[in-house]
């Protein structure tokens, strides 16, 4: 075995180790499976423009870029392909993802990034009614996303991770999908259970699936 192999393989388990610490219910097993064919390795490097927003391992500092620790790498590669083809816009990200050109790149990126321990909120936030449309009969965001908001499947690209994420990031895609600014979801289901909701709505269910 080569040299270079050994110092992958090492890297791997040191990534998969870590990651599985900071989550719990995250087993080395559930992170191999939501990683898909890449290299965490490689893409610990090949992100390095991504941790400028994103966070080194993830975790955006500002609310206005998204978390992406643990995020299902099928989910972070459908969205950066739907910004290079234009299905989805956004003037920095349709620019930083015209950069990644390189199939096995997006590959690596991708299981970095969803390689480490997955997103959660600093603490739980109580809102009722936050809660209650969280898990609303019919369509509720838990039949997609998860009792958690951690997803239920990830080899689906269409239902991310969303427990934990950035109240700010989420009241801002939720009243994209509302006005018809980001229609990249399967089948428009999005836009159509946020035609339902009210402004304070959307700040009342973002509140509460940021503290998951």
């Amino acid at each position: 075995m080569s040299f270079a192999r050994i110092s992958i393989n090492t890297g791997l388990v040191i990534l998969l180790c870590s990651a599985s610490t900071g989550f719990a219910r995250d087993t080395q097993e559930d992170i191999r499976t939501r990683m898909g064919a890449g290299n965490p390795t490689a893409g610990r490097e090949k992100s390095t423009l991504c941790q400028g927003c994103h966070g080194e391992k993830g975790v955006s500092a500002e609310s206005i870029y998204p978390k992406l620790a643990g995020q299902y790498a099928a989910y972070i590669q459908k969205q950066i392909k739907n910004f290079q083809a234009g299905l989805r816009k956004d003037p920095l990200m349709s620019d930083m993802a015209a950069t990644v050109t390189n199939e096995q790149d997006l590959l690596d990126i991708s299981a970095y990034f969803s390689s480490r321990a997955k997103m959660r909120g600093d603490a739980p936030v109580i809102n009722e009614h936050g809660r209650t449309l969280f898990f609303v009969d019919g369509n509720g965001c838990v039949n997609c996303h998860g009792a958690n908001g951690k997803g239920l499947a990830p080899d689906n690209p269409a239902a991310p991770v969303i427990g934990g994420q950035h109240k700010d990031y989420l009241v801002k895609q939720l009243k994209d999908f509302r006005g018809g600014n980001r229609t990249n979801d399967p089948g428009n289901i999005m836009g159509w259970i946020t035609s339902q909701l009210s402004d304070s709505d959307i700040e009342d269910v973002a509140s509460y699936i940021s503290g998951l």
